[in-house]
């Protein structure tokens, strides 16, 4: 079998930050990285969960809904997917931005966890999601998208 994209990318060399993964047709593919892949401690089940919803919810409440295509965890406990289709990459970043900041300062009910909208809606740590999104909107601080070719590709380097 052909090796996929993803698992090419060499991720010794990766740290935190927002990498273009793939662009298929329209969607472009963005690699939220949060952990430093291989180095726990890795973003909890419930942490990725709580984020997962709030990222969701307010990436699909902004001007840019129409444009978010998926927003979802890597199964590593890394970071996420997001997936967009007709929004700049400046525009990407700065709607993650805006969406790491929701998240650190979220102090409502989480959207979306009632048994009939969740199919594991007891699964959610808000605490550890606000530390988690914290921490991401710091390395995102300053990160524009001459930064976004992973590292050891030859690009950006």
């Amino acid at each position: 079998m052909k090796r996929i994209a993803s698992f090419q990318i060499d991720h010794d060399l990766l740290q935190p930050g927002m990498y273009l993964s793939r662009v298929d047709g329209g969607v472009v593919t963005y690699d939220l990285r949060f952990v430093r892949p291989n180095t726990p401690p890795f973003l909890t089940n419930g942490s990725l969960h709580t984020i997962e919803h709030l990222f969701a919810t307010y990436v699909r409440n902004s001007d840019c809904a129409e444009n978010v295509v998926y927003f979802g965890p890597m199964g590593c406990r890394t970071g996420f997917y997001f997936l967009t289709q007709g929004l700049s990459h400046e525009r990407a970043i700065a709607l993650t931005k805006g969406a790491l900041r929701f998240i650190a300062a979220y102090t409502g009910d989480i959207p979306g966890t009632t048994a009939k909208e969740c199919g594991n809606y007891r699964e959610h740590d808000l605490e550890q999601a606000r530390k988690d999104a914290q921490g991401m909107a710091e390395a995102l601080e300053d990160w524009g998208e001459n930064q976004l070719s992973y590292p050891g590709t030859g690009e950006g380097d």
